[in-house]
């Protein structure tokens, strides 16, 4: 759905903001699988080529971490839906003045609001706990305002990191630490008056390689046969779920059950750490979130229903700090597929 530059009045916002709330309402219900469009690499493709990529793979949500100009514009007609991040040094100012949330929406979403399906814009990305956690929520409430203003009411919303749990295990128990609770949970109220998700990235890769002996491999990559973890009457056979759940959890702690969770990355390197990071392992990986992501089966604590869910990343990207980092993505720079995942 194309989104109008002017603003809509009467029953024409009516029916745009229908339309809207029906698109979000399907996506959810069947789940979705987007890919996040890093662009930290100096021989990366250019950005008309990686959109035609994603359409080829017929992959339907993007995820970009800043409105980048070149890909907004290669994305103009291509049908997916796109979501779109402020820079993190960005919010202070987007914090403090409502004229400031104005120039961005106009800088960045107006110009492509008819030729662009903006599905989020996100208010920075893992900035709680930190020094910049405080602008967060300001920063959402005045680029909401402005998106508005504009007649381009796109949902705002913000990324967070499961490190913001101070518990998250088992899952049921899941809470938010002592130093993050006071941030999100005002985060939470906003999105529940909007209707609005919660991005979350989650990397099961990352808590096993920080506990090796303790996280079973078939437990991360979702090839477990039986149930690892028995929480109450809930059986997890993969730690994505258990994740998952635990910031459900803390989320039901902090008073906003209502709040959904949008799996704003995930991924698996292939390479940067030895026999954990293979080709192979990555592609397990990523090839079974995707078809959970789909299959409608939810979580054990928010079961039958998809999952949107945003691959961590398109490509290798050189310029991010040697080790794993560089090696996230489904692609090299030119073209070649690092391993095969098969989108539906």
């Amino acid at each position: 759905m194309d989104r109008g530059r002017s603003c809509l009045c009467g029953a024409a916002a009516l029916v745009f903001l229908e339309a809207l709330g029906c698109f979000a309402t399907l996506a959810g219900a069947q789940g979705g699988v987007g890919v996040n469009y890093g662009t930290k690499g100096d021989n990366l493709p250019t950005a008309d080529k990686v959109v035609n990529l994603f359409k080829s793979r017929n992959i339907q949500f993007l995820r970009l971490f800043d409105p980048n100009p070149d890909a907004l514009n290669a994305l103009h007609g291509s049908g997916i839906s796109v979501v779109l991040g402020t820079l993190n040094q960005d919010l202070q100012q987007l914090a403090g003045s409502q004229d400031a949330a104005a120039q961005w929406v106009a800088a960045h979403v107006t110009p492509h609001a008819n030729a662009v399906k903006f599905r989020y814009i996100s208010a920075g990305n893992e900035v709680i706990p930190g020094d910049l956690a405080s602008f967060v929520l300001p920063a959402m409430q005045n680029l909401d305002a402005a998106l508005k203003a504009a007649g381009t009411p796109v949902p705002v919303t913000t990324s967070i990191a499961t490190t913001v749990l101070g518990v998250s295990y088992p899952p049921s128990q899941g809470s938010f630490s002592s130093d993050t609770a006071g941030l999100i949970t005002p985060i939470l109220g906003f999105l529940a008056a909007n209707g609005t998700p919660l991005l979350v990235n989650v990397y099961p890769y990352f808590a096993i390689a920080s506990d090796p002996a303790n996280i079973r491999l078939d437990y991360a990559l979702f090839t477990a046969t039986g149930t690892v973890v028995q929480d109450g009457a809930l059986a997890y056979n993969n730690l994505f779920d258990a994740v998952v759940d635990a910031t459900y959890a803390a989320i039901e702690r902090a008073g906003q059950p209502g709040v959904k969770i949008v799996v704003s990355e995930t991924g698996w390197p292939s390479g940067g750490n030895g026999d954990l990071t293979t080709p192979a392992n990555a592609a397990t990986y990523n090839n079974n979130a995707v078809k959970h992501a789909v299959s409608g089966n939810g979580t054990p604590r928010r079961p039958g229903g998809g999952i949107e869910v945003y691959l961590f990343a398109i490509f290798n990207e050189d310029q991010k700090p040697g080790g794993v980092e560089q090696h996230f993505g489904l692609y090299n720079p030119d073209i070649t597929e690092v391993y095969h995942v098969d989108f539906p």
